[in-house]
């Protein structure tokens, strides 16, 4: 036991993931002053001025080129401060603090929940509106329902989930840049015409940085009740979302919960059509509760596994 404290002790990465975790869960950093909102404003600001709705690849290019002008820098100005920090432990502290946001998916659910109990449709349209690119306005309680579950999903998956998979392969850095790119991501998407194809190299570099952290979070997710089914949902249902790892990610939570997912939504007062993913059940309030249990505890799941994982990779056990 006391050899395992002492490896434990030693490993610097475990006691910053952990260590981090417990921060943010004490002390969140509110998200109107969060460097990852400001980042986000100005990505908005960035494409005002170099997104004008010239021809396709024109707009694609520019796209790419203001994409790496957002990333490439954070990214260099990162590498090139780590050297200089005089406690790298603290640095990757604050770079996974910066990067991990569990506490406003948690915030987002305890408001949809009981703005959705109490039938207050306005409540619930302006909790959701800030996490989403849809339009809330005339969203129903069934539509209400279907975007909150779906956004908390992913919020849970991408905000955590994947923030702590890129914090084990490469550090505060890994973790944060993979933020950023969440974000810009988010700014830029697809989904609204006006970033069509202005935003398809930040959806496609995001969708790349999902996939695995996503699909294996499914799996976790598919494993006890109705695995079997959830598991053959996931080779079979989930291919017809465009992304692969939210289409694995949602699909397993709708068919574990049997919650139906996915299907039309209204993007700047357009209507798009998307594959009907899970199963027949109508999200509400009370399947709302039960997502956030059944999420938060293989979040749990996937914190020990990873936390083994990094005891064997960097103290050899």
């Amino acid at each position: 036991m006391e050899e395992l404290f002492t490896k434990l002790y030693s490993n610097g990465a475990l006691l910053v993931m952990w260590g981090a975790i417990l921060f943010h869960l004490i002390l969140p950093i509110p998200r109107a002053v969060h460097p990852a909102t400001l980042w986000h404003k100005f990505a908005e600001i960035l494409a005002n001025k170099v997104n004008l709705n010239h021809s396709y690849r024109q707009s694609l290019i520019s796209g790419g080129l203001a994409w790496s002008l957002m990333v490439l820098p954070a990214w260099l100005f990162m590498w090139a401060l780590k050297p200089l920090v005089w406690q790298p432990q603290l640095f990757e502290l604050a770079l996974l603090l910066l990067a991990i946001d569990w506490r406003s998916n948690e915030s987002l659910a305890k408001q949809l929940i009981d703005a959705l109990t109490k039938e207050d449709k306005k409540r619930a349209r302006r909790a959701l509106e800030p996490y989403v690119n849809r339009t809330t306005s005339s969203l129903s309680p069934l539509g209400l329902g279907k975007a909150g579950a779906e956004t908390l999903i992913l919020g849970y998956g991408r905000n955590v989930v994947a923030v702590l998979f890129w914090f084990g392969v490469g550090g505060g850095i890994g973790a944060l840049l993979y933020r950023l790119i969440m974000e810009l991501a988010r700014a830029w998407s697809p989904s609204r015409s006006e970033y069509l194809p202005f935003g398809l190299v930040a959806i496609r570099m995001l969708a790349l940085m999902d996939w695995l952290p996503l699909k294996i979070y499914s799996l976790m997710i598919a494993l006890g009740n109705n695995a079997f089914t959830v598991i053959g949902a996931l080779f079979s249902q989930a291919k017809q979302w465009p992304l692969p790892g939210p289409g694995w990610l949602l699909t397993a939570v709708g068919h574990k919960l049997e919650l139906s997912l996915g299907g039309p939504a209204i993007y700047d007062d357009k209507k798009t059509v998307r594959p009907k993913l899970g199963g027949r059940i109508a999200p509400a309030a009370f399947h709302l509760a039960q997502l956030q249990h059944l999420l938060a505890w293989r979040i749990c799941g996937w914190i020990l596994l990873q936390s083994g994982l990094m005891i064997a990779v960097y103290q050899g056990i």
